[in-house]
């Protein structure tokens, strides 16, 4: 490569623009300092110089000079943040100035311009940008992957271009090792040398290797509800999460990471991806599963909430508009033995309203009448003696946790406004309490309701959500991935839980391991219902597993997926098969098996087609190198470990050993199925099938 023009002029590039970031990384890290510096002299020179005399004369003039104080102390802080964002770019983009170059041929311009696409952008010091981010309009030319006439989206135009050349690049640090001039997906390096690395513990981003149907779902229209049903190994979860950086990005003015909500099969995913978006530079969304979302809700103790149907759903949403509510229909509201609010006071609220129909409105005017009594309330205790000796009876270490210093109050006025600190602070469950309509007993309402003697953790939130409200409303984007996985009434409750948020649901209909769950027909029935309508994608090119892990799977599809389906990946090995003739040929199988995947550099996988079949291998295989990874566990780096195919979900391995393929565990049943092609597509270099008999048909 040393003797080729381009090499040696790309590398030149790469050098300049190397020692440029290590330039601005220097400045701006100097700038930090110097600010700190500054800004810490100031604060002393302010302070010193500001009257804090509380003489009724000048009370005025000094507050105008704390406000000049606060208004100093805010620009320090703006420029630090801005200047703290640009040094984790640099930084950032030091391990890897960019990846990629595009040259386009605009329409007002005579001569083509060089694009050079990193993980983040950055400019120089003409505000120019030398780098732009993959995320930006311009770099779609790149992920559109065909040169010639081409265009994209920016500020709601369409932008017409030439690209004449699409260039991928293997930098590291400012090293350059290699270049490509590509335009199909099938001949991408950098996408088969990235494909061909050993399997972390850890997800990593694909920034650098997105490809054409990854990019349409990434980039797509801001939309109500979209679903992307994707065959094993099509990159769904990365793709999610490059959603999720694209979304911060395009919305990097208003959007936040608590306003995106990622909701993942098990914690064992959870953690398995947690580092994806922080390597991209941004910060992670919310990420739970929905029994965290129970335990949030207190509900965990109703077990895990799938057994409810939409028909019962429906009955609470027709029952609540003609709900009559009964007098012991309501309940206190205490803090440890004080009744601070009276069910015959939360009645009262809710009749005041009578008018109105029973429903989250009502309730809602009923809330704002409860939090007035309890002001009420803590206006009226502020001036009582006794609450007053109280607040002046408090330690210093009670005192200083409460108000952030020691009382001293001067007079009347300022003693009365400590004791409503102090109320404020004691009655803040109480308050919670009202917001959350605890004054009503919500289980012996809905147990009247639907005639039942209990009710399940759906019913009881999605009767809570009807008749009181709630939810997070702030939400604005909710990613549910193996969507699949979700009962319509799980479903349905998200969306009314997250009553103003944007959808994408991602998952594969053949990955589908428990009973009862949504048909993807039936996802797009109740979320065209729900929100109007349903924008659907499909990943259908597997990016994990190797042609001959893909083939096998891919034997498990419906005929027509079967056909659709494809692998980019390098051919490799040949799935290994083991019959044995009893129990203990097979016992002998396994064991050898997982020595000898032990004895290999890799992660490998014994995905069990149960939880319980799952404890049972544990304690056949006791003896072993392999590790059970619990309900909460984190993946080691390397070694075989041992989960169930609910557990494995998501996750991929170098090599997966899927045990009891025989034909009695695996019949041709759809659940069967789909457990079965959940196990086998974990693998990306090598899968072994060992049988305690003849191989499974639906495998031949």
């Amino acid at each position: 490569m040393a003797a080729d023009p381009v090499f040696e002029e790309e590398q030149k590039h790469l050098s300049d623009t190397y020692e440029k970031l290590v330039r601005i990384e220097s400045e701006v890290r100097s700038r930090l300092e110097a600010d700190l510096a500054e800004a810490l002299d100031d604060k002393e020179d302010l302070f010193e110089a500001l009257s804090l005399n509380q003489d009724a004369d000048i009370q005025l003039e000094t507050l105008a000079e704390l406000e000049a104080v606060n208004r100093i102390i805010e620009s320090y802080n703006l420029s630090a943040d801005i200047n703290t964002e640009k040094l984790r770019r640099a930084q950032l983009l030091l391990h890897s100035p960019y990846f990629a170059k595009v040259r386009c041929k605009f329409p007002y311009s005579a001569e083509p311009k060089d694009i050079y696409i990193g993980a983040a952008g950055m400019t120089d010091e003409m505000r120019r940008h030398f780098i732009v981010d993959w995320r930006s309009p311009v770099a779609e030319v790149y992920y559109n992957q065909a040169n010639g006439l081409t265009s994209y989206e920016a500020n709601g135009r369409t932008i017409e271009v030439e690209l004449q050349l699409r260039r991928q690049f293997d930098i590291r640090r400012d090293e350059l090792r290699a270049y490509f001039d590509t335009t199909v997906a099938i001949e991408d390096p950098l996408l088969l040398a990235s494909l061909s690395k050993r399997r972390t513990a850890r997800l990593e981003a694909i920034t650098t290797t997105i490809q054409k149907e990854q990019n349409q779902v990434i980039r797509h229209a801001d939309v109500p509800v979209l679903l992307v049903q994707g065959i094993a190994g099509s990159g769904k979860t990365s793709v999610l999460l490059q959603r999720i950086a694209y979304l911060f990005y395009t919305e990097r003015e208003s959007l936040t990471p608590s306003d995106v909500y990622l909701i993942t099969p098990n914690a064992v995913f959870g953690r398995y991806i947690d580092n994806v978006l922080p390597d991209m530079g941004e910060s992670n969304p919310q990420i739970l599963t929905w029994n965290d979302l129970m335990v949030r809700l207190g509900l965990e103790g109703r077990g895990i909430a799938k057994d409810a149907s939409l028909d019962v759903l429906r009955q609470i949403d027709d029952s609540v508009a003609k709900l009559q509510l009964e007098q012991g229909d309501y309940c206190d509201i205490r803090v440890d033995d004080e009744r601070v609010i009276t069910g015959a006071q939360a009645r009262a609220s809710v009749e005041k309203y009578a008018r109105i129909p029973m429903g989250t409105h009502r309730m809602a005017l009923a809330i704002e009448d409860l939090k007035e009594k309890l002001e009420q309330r803590v206006m009226r205790l502020s001036r009582d003696e006794d609450v007053q000796d109280t607040v002046m009876e408090l330690s210093n270490e009670e005192q200083i946790r409460l108000f952030g210093q020691q009382l001293a109050p001067l007079d009347t006025d300022e003693l009365v406004s400590c004791t409503r600190k102090y109320l404020n602070v004691r009655y803040a469950p109480v308050l919670e309490a009202i917001e959350e309509g605890r004054w009503l007993r919500l289980d012996r309402i809905g147990m009247r309701m639907l005639g039942r003697q209990t009710l399940d953790a759906v019913e009881w939130l999605y009767l809570k959500l009807a008749l009181v409200g709630g939810g997070e409303r702030h939400a604005r984007y909710v990613m549910v991935d193996e969507v699949q996985d979700y009962t319509t009434t799980q479903l349905a409750v998200l969306a009314r839980f997250f009553p103003n948020a944007h959808f994408l649901l991602l998952g594969d209909e053949n990955q589908a391991v428990h009973e009862g769950t949504a048909s993807f027909a039936e996802v797009r029935e109740l979320f065209g219902k729900l929100r109007g309508g349903v924008d659907e994608c499909s990943l259908m090119i597997s990016y994990r597993s190797s042609p001959e892990i893909t083939d096998l799977f891919c034997k498990l599809l419906p005929e027509r997926e079967r056909v659709q389906a494809s692998s980019v990946q390098r051919p490799g090995t040949e799935p290994v098969i083991i019959e044995c003739a009893d129990g203990d040929e097979y016992e002998r199988a396994l064991r050898q098996v997982v020595d000898d995947a032990a004895s290999e550099p890799g992660l490998t996988a014994l995905i069990a087609n149960s939880r319980t079949r799952a404890k049972q291998l544990a304690r056949l295989l006791a003896d072993s190198a392999v590790q059970v990874v619990p309900d909460d566990g984190t993946l080691p780096a390397e070694g075989v470990v041992l989960l169930d195919v609910m557990l494995a979900k998501g996750l991929e391995f170098d090599h997966a050993i899927v045990p009891d393929v025989q034909e009695g565990a695996f019949p041709n049943e759809p659940l069967r199925r789909h457990r079965l092609y959940t196990a086998i597509s974990r693998a990306t270099q090598r899968v072994t099938l060992v049988a305690n008999g003849s191989l499974a048909d639906v495998l031949r």
